[in-house]
């Protein structure tokens, strides 16, 4: 009776151990991706997802309200991916707090416009009227460029491009009042503003027309957007992504005429 029990004993923990192991693998194959508000959820939903479930990922989305959290919460791991960034913000948020995450490759990126309830041509702008853009210093100094190609200001030539705030401006023909507020806001600060400059991602997120844009920038490829990893995961994850955007199901959705993908901006290439 007593190797009977013992016996039983042993069955049942060893079913547990399998049980558990079972757990743990499900565990290390569920992945959560942050993004921002915006089309990027849809693109990894739409066309990054399906091809990590046929290599056996569950795949949980996760957004969040700004672009400091989901760097901060990929290093932290409390999700394993993210997309909703540019490479030269990444680049400066990693730097700067020491993160040990890494770009594994571009995808389509929408590029950031001057927008505008207000007026229809920059010929309408009056002394003083109120322009916003993004406050962190890679959005600031990017929507200081655009407003410098549509030409509506001259920043100083010696300042490093990736640094430039709104003192370097050295001629604003417009007298225009800018306004650096947080990234998100931009959208809906077009009520009070007579120009924001919007990225992309929030411009679709707040269902303006991109073609309704007064101006739009051609994207460098450092401002294309990246799919971030932490470093530890690129040979493993970073390996599966880098297939997805190879397969050919990748290309059909964002090529899909009827798709938002379609009309944005493709990377001379995907991968590092």
């Amino acid at each position: 009776m007593f190797k009977k029990i013992i016996a039983f004993a042993f069955a049942v923990l060893s079913t547990v151990v399998l049980l558990t192991g079972c757990d743990n693998s499900k565990k290390e194959n569920h992945i959560i991706v942050g993004v921002a508000a915006g089309p990027y959820g849809d693109m990894f939903e739409q066309a990054i997802a399906p091809g990590l479930v046929k290599k056996g990922y569950s795949v949980e989305i996760r957004e969040f309200s700004d672009y400091v959290q989901p760097n901060l919460a990929l290093a932290n791991k409390e999700i394993d991916v993210n997309l909703f960034q540019h490479l030269t913000y990444l680049n400066n948020f990693k730097q700067a707090r020491q993160l040990d995450i890494v770009a594994i490759g571009f995808v389509p990126t929408a590029g950031a416009g001057i927008y505008s309830n207000k007026i229809t041509d920059f010929s309408q702008l009056k002394n003083g009227d109120q322009v916003t853009i993004a406050n962190d210093v890679t959005n600031e100094a990017r929507a200081l460029r655009i407003l410098q190609a549509a030409g509506l200001i001259k920043l100083d030539p010696t300042i490093d491009k990736s640094n430039l705030t709104t003192s370097n401006i050295i001629e604003n023909r417009y007298g225009l009042n800018i306004v650096p507020i947080e990234a998100p806001q931009t959208p809906r600060s077009l009520d009070s503003a007579v120009l924001s400059v919007v990225n992309g991602n929030y411009a679709i997120g707040a269902g303006l027309d991109l073609s309704k844009a007064l101006y739009t920038e051609v994207l460098d490829k450092d401002l294309k957007n990246v799919i971030a990893i932490r470093t530890e995961s690129k040979e493993t994850l970073g390996n599966d992504l880098i297939e997805v955007l190879k397969s050919p199901e990748f290309s059909q959705v964002i090529e899909d005429k009827n798709g938002i993908f379609y009309t944005f901006q493709k990377p001379d290439y995907q991968l590092f």
